[in-house]
């Protein structure tokens, strides 16, 4: 009897795949791409062994429209009985994957029948029906799995090291598995995946001698700042021999971070062989900005953006294989050579369940990493993000660079004792003399004053023809843009998430020109506006904020050093009528027990300081809140890992907001044209949706769509993916959305 993994067409089964050419293909697959780490034998059984379950009778008959039995969890309880020694501890880390290959990663033990542990007891107290030729086909050498890294696993990290080679080789399994069967299927009809990029390794001189003529094209004039910045840049190209692993990169705004990090990544792949270089902002409002840097630069077909606001759990059922162009299967597996992401992306694919996120944690060993904004990282992930870091860097040939103006104290040194937040950053800076250029690139005041109504800061604005001010919450933005305009005030612009991003851009590209031009430009915006925004400002006004904001904020006031220094203030205030989130008023206070040491406000001392009391006020247990490191045991009965609760708890983002599509423009509109054609995927048309979304509460949007101002594109086709803002009234072009409008809306229909 012949044994298959897919069915084809024909009846007599001659397409149709036998499965011992799938269970090898997928083996030699998974085996190459964790070469780079030394895992390659351990994903060479995990392919080997993973749809071991398909030599039933019970499985052959699903290909002929029967039952579908599990065959994921044969592989599982098999490979660890097959074999022995140390190499025991590596088949039960693969054990993880096998069982896991179809339905993501699972606990070794919760309350589910699903968990490992009860699938495994489950396989053993019933026969298993295998065939026993899948002994005869699927031979292989099943020692020396301990990796060669295997002695830089240790106490007290071990555990979570552990958990991070069940991830990679999860990966390479999944991807292989996911691309072997792509293949099949696109062979029965003739054609073909269009996932080749070219090796960044082969792109290289092209790149670099790209980057070099961008640079030398800039003609920038011959100013203090200029100089400096190409000062800034020349040093840190010298430090691309270093050896590879962890690196921070404090440079304040305006110093040339982004051009300077890029300019490391591409000299320093060159040094040491790098596959990959990935750039990881913390905001999707500034992903574009950095993106279109790149493209201009390493060319429009070299780089991959990858970020999503519309919710990727409800599009990994796509199982249509058309009209997946080669950017969209790149955002599968980052196989692109240059990829710009957002931390989201890139964190929660590292700490994945789902198959589709973990598909491309194997491309990001060997890959170098720029951690944009690296104080973002959110406290309460602090240690679990930490070890992920140093556990890539360690084990898994990255580079990782800490890109900031204001660094967050990750130093080793600043922890007491084996603090696990803790990471060896000695003598790994690339900037020349950071304290120095802190003094050298501040170009602004930071002034610190008592409360201000909205009558205040609109007698400030009044004042000041452009200038700047940025409150803690979309609320307050709008009453006071409200309040502004009904004084009259000229140049007015409002800027928060109540837009929509492509609208932000078009907002920030007139701003930009009103600015350049002298025109009254009068902004009033959230905290998104000091994530890298590149305006330059005389004049801004603070709500109080933690000190990285507050200085980020800073460096939109006098960005270009064209002005006095005394002359460019930034006012600091409280806002009484508007209480900040709790978060925030956490960072006041630890920055008001910062200020009492008497340390100079702008300084890197004070930085360092301030995140020290940030991570004081913490401890322990506030950094890693959701107890993600816990989730990691060994015992003497071996792993207790549980991936899918980890998966479940860990979101850099702590949203409950809900996502609206607003068609604002005839891309978005043909977009949405294109819910109707089932051919199309829903992924393909998220990624060209992504930045024509608002977030909006969830009850808003509920009452939005019970009104019918909401609805769900093709729910027929598509479900409840793709909320269509219908009444378009309510999107005002100056504010944004105006949700709270539905209520008057609701009301008002009532009493008609």
């Amino acid at each position: 009897m012949r044994y298959f993994a897919h069915s084809g067409r024909q009846p007599d089964k001659g397409d149709w795949q036998l499965l011992a050419d799938h269970l090898h293909a997928v083996a030699e697959l998974a085996a190459k791409m964790a070469a780079s780490f030394g895992l390659e034998k351990a994903a060479f059984l995990a392919g080997l062994f993973h749809d071991l379950g398909k030599y039933t009778a019970a499985f052959q008959k699903r290909l002929d429209g029967g039952p579908s039995p599990d065959h994921a969890t044969a592989g599982a309880v098999i490979l660890p009985e097959r074999v022995a020694g140390q190499d025991r501890m590596i088949a039960d880390l693969i054990a993880y994957c096998i069982a896991g290959h179809h339905a993501g990663l699972p606990d070794r033990l919760n309350e589910t029948p699903a968990c490992l542990d009860r699938r495994i007891e489950r396989f053993r107290g019933e026969p298993s029906g295998l065939e026993p030729i899948w002994e005869s086909e699927l031979t292989a050498d099943m020692t020396g799995l301990v990796p060669g890294f295997m002695s830089r696993i240790r106490p007290p990290n071990a555990a979570f090291q552990f958990s991070v080679m069940v991830r990679m080789i999860f990966s390479c399994l999944v991807d292989a598995d996911f691309k072997d069967t792509e293949a099949f299927y696109h062979a029965l009809d003739g054609r073909a995946a269009d996932r080749d990029w070219p090796a960044l390794q082969d792109l290289l001189p092209q790149f670099i001698a790209a980057f070099d003529t961008h640079m030398a094209g800039k003609g920038n004039a011959d100013t203090d700042l200029n100089r400096l910045r190409g000062k800034i840049l020349s040093h840190v190209r010298t430090k691309a021999a270093d050896r590879p692993g962890l690196f921070t990169l404090t440079v304040p705004t305006g110093g040339g971070k982004t051009l300077s990090s890029l300019a490391f990544a591409l000299d320093h792949a060159k040094a040491h062989g790098h596959s990959r270089i990935i750039y990881a902002i913390p905001f999707t409002s500034i992903i574009d900005q950095t993106a279109e840097i790149f493209r201009n630069i390493l060319g429009e077909d070299k780089v991959l953006e990858h970020h999503s606001a519309i919710d990727d759990k409800k599009l990994d059922n796509e199982k249509n294989w058309e009209s997946r162009d080669k950017l969209k299967l790149a955002t599968e597996d980052w196989a692109a050579p240059v990829v710009v992401t957002t931390n989201v992306q890139l964190f929660e694919s590292l700490f994945a369940a789902r198959t589709s996120k973990a598909r491309k944690v194997h491309s990001i060993a060997n890959s170098i990493i720029i951690l944009d904004e690296a104080q973002t990282i959110p406290r309460d992930l602090l240690i679990p993000c930490a070890r992920m870091l140093d556990e890539l860097a360690l084990n898994y040939g990255c580079t990782i660079v800490l890109c900031t103006a204001t660094q967050p104290a990750l130093d080793k040194r600043n922890f007491t004792g084996d603090h696990p937040a803790g990471l060896m950053l000695e003598g790994r800076e690339l900037a020349p003399d950071p304290k120095g250029l802190s003094d050298k690139l501040r170009r602004a005041y930071i002034r610190l004053t008592g409360a201000m109504s909205n009558d205040d800061l609109i007698a400030a604005l009044a004042a000041e023809p452009q200038a700047l001010v940025i409150v803690n919450s979309r609320k307050h933005a709008l009453e006071l843009y409200r309040q502004a305009k009904s004084a009259d005030l000229s140049g007015l612009i409002h800027l928060t998430t109540r837009q929509y991003a492509v609208h932000r851009q078009d907002i920030l590209k007139d701003v930009r020109e009103r600015l350049k031009a002298g025109k009254p430009c009068r902004v009033i915006a959230t905290s998104l506006i000091e994530a890298g925004v590149d305006v330059d400002f005389p004049k801004a006004w603070r709500a109080e904020a933690g000190l990285d904001q507050i200085i980020q904020a800073a460096g939109r006031v006098n960005r270009e050093g064209k002005r006095l220094i005394e002359e460019s203030i930034v006012t600091v205030f409280s806002a009484p009528d508007y209480l900040p989130p709790s978060e925030i008023r956490g960072l006041i206070g630890d920055m008001e027990r910062m200020r009492a040491k008497g340390i100079e406000l702008q300084s890197l001392d004070a930085i360092e300081d301030y995140f020290g009391e940030v991570y004081w006020r913490a401890g322990k247990g506030g950094l890693d809140r959701k107890k993600i490191i816990d989730d990691f045991r060994l015992g003497r009965g071996g792993t207790d890992f549980a991936f899918r609760r980890v998966a479940e708890k860990f979101h850099m983002i702590e949203s409950s907001m809900e996502p609206v599509i607003i068609i604002g423009d005839e891309v978005a509109q043909q977009a949405v044209d294109k819910l109707s054609i089932e051919e199309i995927p829903s992924g393909a048309i998220a990624r060209k949706l992504q930045t024509y979304i608002v977030q909006v509460p969830p009850k808003a949007r509920e009452l939005l769509i019970r009104n019918g101002h909401v609805a769900f594109a093709r729910p027929d086709l598509r479900g409840d993916q793709f909320a269509v803002l219908q009444n378009r009234s309510l999107y005002d072009r100056e504010v944004g959305l105006l949700w709270e409008n539905a209520e008057y809306l609701a009301a008002e229909n009532s009493v008609i």
